[in-house]
């Protein structure tokens, strides 16, 4: 008789947050609300999952690829493009009266993302009364090293340092995780390397 995955019944309550494993261990009620936001929605994603919170909302979700470090890579650069859309220039952008919302929404994607082809910056650039100048890397990049006050969770454990360190690009000041890898003194110490505060929840989440 084959296995049957039963429903997940387990619920994430403050409790579920453990004491800090690191040397950072500044978690306020903020910090755990932000991680069981996160935590709640990875829940009900397919694993491998992980997600990003700030401010009580989800930023970045990451799930159903086959390793792990591709969620924190998937999920980051939502997080990057939603960090972005906070960058002065891009909160400039000159739009013509009458450009909808969801119109703008997706030109400040594109103009964030940046790789719009000549023949897509056509149809785009009408949508402004002047051509935007461009965001360079390196304004992208500074503002992001500035970026902060990230919490990143995941759906079982962290097997590998790798995922911390992608997550550094994205202003993860916070992780939580179940924990229980034979790897989590590298994981912990990874956090410690970036200033992160990082706890263990003991709840696997992982769902197919």
């Amino acid at each position: 008789m084959g296995f049957m995955q039963r429903r997940n019944y387990v619920q994430l309550t403050k409790e579920s947050v453990g004491a800090p494993v690191t040397e950072r261990s500044d978690i306020t009620e903020e910090v755990v609300r932000d991680m069981l936001v996160a935590s709640i929605a990875l829940k009900y994603t397919q694993s491998n999952s992980v997600g990003y919170a700030k401010n009580g909302q989800m930023v970045g979700v990451g799930a159903g690829q086959q390793s792990r470090v591709d969620c924190t890579k998937l999920a980051g650069r939502k997080v990057q493009v939603w960090a972005l859309r906070q960058h002065p220039k891009v909160v400039g952008l000159p739009f013509k009266s009458g450009v909808k919302k969801q119109a703008r929404i997706n030109a400040r994607v594109r103009y964030i993302e940046g790789d719009i082809t000549e023949i897509e910056h056509k149809t785009w650039v009408e949508q402004f009364t002047e051509a935007p100048e461009p965001l360079t890397e390196s304004e992208k990049s500074e503002f992001m090293t500035a970026f902060e006050g990230v919490t990143l969770s995941s759906d079982a454990f962290f097997p590998f340092r790798d995922s911390i360190d992608h997550a550094s690009r994205y202003g993860v000041s916070y992780v939580v995780q179940p924990g229980g890898s034979v790897n989590d003194g590298a994981v912990t110490s990874a956090c410690n390397e970036y200033g992160m505060a990082m706890t263990h929840t003991g709840v696997r989440l992982f769902h197919h």
